[in-house]
């Protein structure tokens, strides 16, 4: 860490050491007991599973993994009675996962409305407004992956969309592992909850997860793998007929790696074990944002060179600091020559603390910050 100053923590944190020894136990699961390590394998799945519940305060949650968000999302969207309300409700603030794939299926396959992310304070007001009886669903993220404003009243949202039999599915990538998210408080029982663990959780690839509301436990998605039938091998099948199990193992996939499973269950175990708790992480996320936005206003550049929306409160912004800059990605490319990464998005120069970074070292990434933006040719 004392030669590269990672301010990426939005986009990969950096693993745990105990994360290899998961990876070594997978490889000696499997030469062991090599097709007989799925009872194993399974275990750790739970395991994952468990940490995803604690996060959510949901213990008997229904919770189902795949590889990516992608995955669960057109298993999501299977489930959907798209034929009779063949309308979603989205905003212009989504992920790539959702960007794409949703603007693909407006291309003459459903209809699609996106809804203006800015202003971020009255976006659930304004998504609501925008579900019909043709609308079969809304998607929206927690906390926008660009500029880490919060959106609020979500519970709200749910709410107008319950009312209306219209599925409400949450992105909380940028959530899990930096806000508290307990589903009660933020009056989001009846939600789909979607994410992963490759950024704050530092799980790593291939930990990415799909809650289930209690209203969608007999749910049959059309787009699902054997394993949603593993239960039932042993019977012989029925023509015609596709069984599905109850709750989240009816949107399970096929045969897997399950190392990601291994490796995630003990980095749960390693926040356990160092009290990383919601409240924790959030305190210290809360902390070290702060202080990048003071070390940034410290700098005093010209906002024409660089600046940040200094309107939006702390407790408004997820887990990192975004700066505006029509340079962005020359910046980016600069600071990563200096040994300083961050990431850039359009001109955006998103910085991601975490919580093994010290006040000294975000300081550092600071001060070359402000090095790079007064140097010749930007």
């Amino acid at each position: 860490m004392s030669e590269r100053l990672l301010l990426t923590g939005h986009s990969h944190q950096a693993w745990p050491d105990v994360a290899l020894d998961g990876q070594r136990e997978a490889f000696d699961d499997a030469a062991l007991h090599v097709d007989e390590k799925w009872p194993r394998a399974f275990a750790k799945a739970e395991r994952v599973r468990d940490g995803i519940r604690a996060l959510l305060a949901e213990p008997d949650g229904e919770i189902a993994l795949s590889a990516s968000t992608h995955d669960l999302v057109v298993r999501f969207l299977s489930t959907l009675d798209l034929r009779r309300r063949p309308r979603l409700v989205t905003t212009d603030g989504e992920f790539h996962t959702l960007r794409r794939q949703l603007a693909r299926l407006s291309e003459g396959w459903l209809e699609v409305e996106r809804v203006a992310a800015r202003p971020v304070n009255s976006l659930a007001e304004r998504l609501a407004a925008a579900v019909d009886d043709r609308t079969s669903a809304v998607l929206v993220s927690a906390v926008l992956y660009e500029d880490a404003r919060v959106v609020p009243a979500l519970g709200q949202l749910a709410a107008a969309c319950a009312a209306r039999a219209v599925e409400l599915l949450v992105d909380t990538y940028h959530a899990l592992g930096v806000l508290p998210f307990p589903l009660h408080e933020q009056k989001l029982e009846t939600a789909w909850v979607v994410g992963g663990g490759y950024k704050y959780l530092q799980l790593g690839e291939g930990n990415c997860y799909l809650r289930l509301p209690p209203h969608a436990y007999e749910s049959r998605p059309v787009i699902t793998g054997w394993f949603a039938d593993f239960g039932g091998l042993p019977r012989a099948p029925r023509p015609g007929a596709v069984a599905y199990p109850r709750g989240a193992a009816a949107f399970a996939g096929s045969t897997y790696d399950p190392t990601s499973n291994y490796r995630a269950a003990r980095v749960f175990d390693f926040f356990a074990e160092q009290e990383l708790s919601p409240e924790r992480l959030l305190e210290s996320y809360r902390h070290q944002v702060a202080l990048l936005a003071r070390t940034f206003d410290d700098l005093q550049l010209p906002d024409t060179v660089l600046t940040r929306d200094r309107s939006v409160a702390p407790e408004e912004l997820g887990g990192f600091l975004a700066l505006k800059s029509a340079r962005a990605a020359q910046m980016q490319a600069a600071l990563a020559a200096a040994g300083v990464m961050t990431d850039s998005r359009g001109d955006m120069l998103r910085l991601g603390p975490a919580p093994y970074l010290s006040d000294a070292q975000l300081e550092e990434a600071m001060a070359h910050i402000g090095v790079v933006a007064r140097g010749p040719g930007l």
